[in-house]
């Protein structure tokens, strides 16, 4: 007779915990930044607890809180871009 095999157990993979509290683009203080995501109006708002910077953006079922973040470096970055081009077709 053949001995019974063991069922093996099965092992988790633990996700990495994303951030949701991140540092400040304008006031350069860390962990001072919050996102709240709020999934039933896909919306997601950043708020800075220092400056008080606040940013808005729309989001879906998989959108991370890095996201909304990440977006406002992006918007941040395109309106000093636009003001650089503004200043500089104003001086020619």
């Amino acid at each position: 007779m053949g001995k019974r095999k063991s069922s093996r157990k099965v092992v988790k993979k633990e996700r990495p915990k994303l951030d949701t509290v991140f540092a400040c683009l304008f006031c350069n203080h860390e962990s001072s930044v919050t996102v709240t995501m709020d999934k039933e109006h896909n919306v997601g708002n950043l708020r800075c607890k220092i400056c008080t910077a606040a940013y808005q953006a729309s989001i879906n079922n998989l959108s991370a809180p890095v996201d909304v973040y990440s977006e406002w470096i992006d918007a941040c970055e395109e309106a000093k871009l636009a003001e650089i081009r503004k200043n500089t077709a104003d001086g020619d």
